[in-house]
């Protein structure tokens, strides 16, 4: 019997040695690239500024301003505006060259946007330039009021408040702008520049001239209107911090994701459910509040 099984098994494995190997699979053949030939024209002359070739398809609208650049150094992809059309939107630096409803052959129109100048930038202009020159009369600097009152100080201590306060806002506003705002467009044209500080620098001369005049008038109410226009104040302000802090939570570094902002367990946020942009609410009822609580008025 053992010799049997023996042999049996002898033959078995014959059998398995002499069964023809499985083939192996053929190599995948790689995907065929479609390149793609870009054009670019200028939007108004129609004129051609450029042809690139063998344009591999994920590149993005921002790799063809690079590519751009390098030919054209004095049109830096910030600078760049590109359209499908010459009255079409301005296509964003994020989309993808395959997914454009365009040929292998795309014409891009091309138009300058300018000097460019980086949003950070502008906030803090539009900060540093009100902070300066409510100081300027604080301090009374000559050429403001009369020249027997050149860098004299004001006998009321709300004066000396506002000044506080209003040095604070804009501080506190620098801060935020350094080290919370996350902002989504990296520039823009240098000469709206002064039509955004317009605002806030002649706001802040025009209260500031009357707050820190020689013959200003405390509030008609006294100190009960000051206290009350000052809770108000600081109520504002944590309540705009909240705000920034609570949109900041919602862009990730450097995403240009736009997300819908709601309430959270902070009360400060309890204002999304009434309007979309609390934060500007605060600072309206900062501005407000700031002037009624000063009060001012020159003889």
């Amino acid at each position: 019997m053992d010799t049997l099984a023996l042999e049996a098994k002898a033959t078995g494995q014959e059998k398995k040695s002499s069964a023809p190997r499985p083939r192996p699979k053929p190599p995948k053949k790689a995907k065929r690239i479609v390149y793609f030939e870009v054009e670019i024209v200028d939007a108004k002359t129609k004129e051609k500024l450029l042809l690139l070739d063998k344009v591999e398809p994920t590149s993005t609208i921002l790799d063809i301003k690079a590519l751009f650049h390098k030919s054209n150094p004095q049109w830096y992809p910030a600078r760049q505006s590109l359209r499908l059309d010459p009255k079409g939107k301005c296509l964003k630096d994020e989309d993808v060259l395959q997914t454009l409803p365009v040929g292998t052959t795309a014409s891009f129109y091309f138009s300058d946007m300018g000097a460019q100048i980086a949003w950070g930038t502008v906030f803090l202009s539009e900060c540093y330039g009100p902070l300066l020159i409510y100081l300027m009369f604080y301090f009374r600097l000559p050429f403001i009021y009369a020249p027997k009152y050149d860098f004299s100080s004001s006998k009321h201590w709300v004066v000396h408040l506002a000044c506080m306060c209003h040095s604070f806002h804009y501080v506190k506003r620098i801060l935020e702008t350094l080290f919370i705002h996350r902002i989504s467009h990296g520039t823009m044209p240098l000469r709206n520049i002064f039509k955004n500080c317009s605002y806030y620098w002649c706001f802040a001369a025009w209260m500031a001239y009357y707050i820190n005049h020689p013959l200003y008038t405390p509030p008609y109410y006294g100190q009960q209107q000051v206290k009350t226009a000052l809770i108000i104040f600081l109520f504002c302000q944590v309540g705009n911090f909240s705000i920034n802090i609570t949109l900041r939570n919602l862009k990730c570094p450097g995403s240009k994701v736009k997300k819908i902002p709601h309430p959270t367990k902070n009360p400060f946020t309890w204002i999304f459910a009434l309007v979309s942009c609390p934060n500007y609410t605060y600072e309206v009822r900062l501005s407000s509040k700031e002037c009624w609580g000063r009060g001012w008025a020159s003889q």
